[in-house]
Parts: C-alpha cells; structure tokens; sequence
C-alpha cells in the first residue's frame, strides 16, 4: 500500500473527519462552519482539517483572512481502487462457493446446517406419511 493510500485510510478511519468529509461534499466551508455539528473547540477542529489536508482530501483557501476548506476527491479514487480488486476477491470467492454448493446438491449430498448437523426436513420431505 503506498504511503498516500496509508494517508487516506488513516484520515478515514476517523468518524468526526469522515463527516467532515460528507459536509464538504456539499461545498466549501470554514473552521467555524465545520465545528458547529460537533463538540469540540475550533482547535480541535484544525486539527482534523491538517490531517485531512495531510492525506490530500482536503485544501484551504489562500486569504489569510477567509480560508475556507475544499474537498479533493481524487484520493478517495485511489483508495476505492484499492478496495475494489478485494471486492473482485470476494465475488469470485463466492462465486466459487456457489458452484461448490450447486455440485454438492447435484450429486444428492444430504444437506447440513453451518455447525454440520443434519438440517430440519423440509415439508416435502415429511410428505412421505
């Protein structure tokens, strides 16, 4: 994993910077801004915000007056990537499993619950009275 992705699943990884994220989403906003859903002081909050520019998911403005934060999705791409060739694993993982289960049933195997034991009949099963 590249230092950069490392970034950006450490700054996801919190909830307070994750809503930060989903408010910026819908447009800039400052410190101030930012802090009024939460309970923390703006120091608090400028905190997150440098992690978040750490990880190059957020940028501020330049006016040393006004510097309000922007989203910057391009490293959230990265990480989807990443995540989607494990999504891939598990498709074809469990694409692997239905096949085997599907085998199994063709061949007449006596169906187990998941601890192994035999299943409960099935209605058609107890119609043989």
């Amino acid at each position: 994993m590249t230092d950069a992705l490392s970034r950006t699943f450490a700054a996801l990884a919190d909830p307070t910077r994750r809503a930060m994220l989903a408010r910026l989403s819908q447009g800039e906003a400052t410190v101030g801004e930012l802090a009024e859903p939460f309970d923390m002081t703006f120091a608090a909050v400028s905190k997150h915000l440098r992690v978040l520019e750490g990880a190059g998911l957020v940028t501020r403005g330049r006016n040393a007056q006004y510097r309000p934060a922007r989203l910057d999705a391009r490293p959230l791409a990265a990480a989807s990537v990443w995540i989607g060739g494990y999504a891939q694993f598990w498709e074809d993982s469990l694409g692997a499993l239905e096949q085997y289960l599907n085998a199994l049933q063709q061949l007449g195997a006596p169906r187990t619950t998941p601890t192994g034991g035999p299943a409960a009949p099935t209605e058609k099963e107890n119609d043989h009275d």
